[in-house]
């Protein structure tokens, strides 16, 4: 290895899915032994921004180079089960939608083939002032190359 010593784990696109391995340690479970609920974002985050570098998308930077960063717009979460110390789980991320300044992200967490936690994150671009600005069109290019394409009377995916 060039840099002298293991990379952090990373996760990869299967088709259009990213998905991203991790497991639970100690300090993400309560009292209970079941993973903190907050903890379930921080799994989607970490996610998210790995779709991103993976794909491309530098954020660090954009943000460096003065065009901004992501901030939450809204977030839909719903919990379906619980995960547990040492349990070993994949966050799947998706783009559902993008617009010019936002970007729509739906996340599950899983165990195996259980299904732990669902949840849809709408991210809008915003420069340094705080306002909404438009994403990179590479970027937008390259969201559009992983959104499916839907029917727009059914909403299901087009084959």
């Amino acid at each position: 290895m060039a840099s002298g010593g293991p990379l952090p784990a990373s996760g990869g696109f299967e088709g259009r899915v990213h998905l991203f391995p991790l497991r639970v340690y100690f300090e993400d479970t309560d009292l209970s032994g079941v993973v903190y609920h907050a903890n379930y974002l921080r799994y989607m985050e970490r996610a998210r921004s790995d779709m991103l570098r993976v794909a491309g998308i530098d954020q660090r930077a954009h943000f460096d180079g003065g065009g901004g960063a992501y901030a939450i717009h809204d977030l839909q979460i719903r919990y379906a089960a619980p995960a547990r110390l040492d349990d070993a789980l994949v966050v799947e991320s998706s783009v559902e939608a993008v617009t010019p300044a936002r970007v729509v992200i739906h996340q599950t967490v899983r165990r195996n083939a259980v299904l732990l936690t669902r949840g849809v994150v709408t991210a809008a671009l915003v420069g340094p002032d705080g306002r909404p600005r438009r994403q990179p069109a590479a970027w937008l290019d390259l969201f559009r190359t992983l959104t499916p394409i839907n029917d727009m009377n059914t909403g299901e995916p087009v084959t």
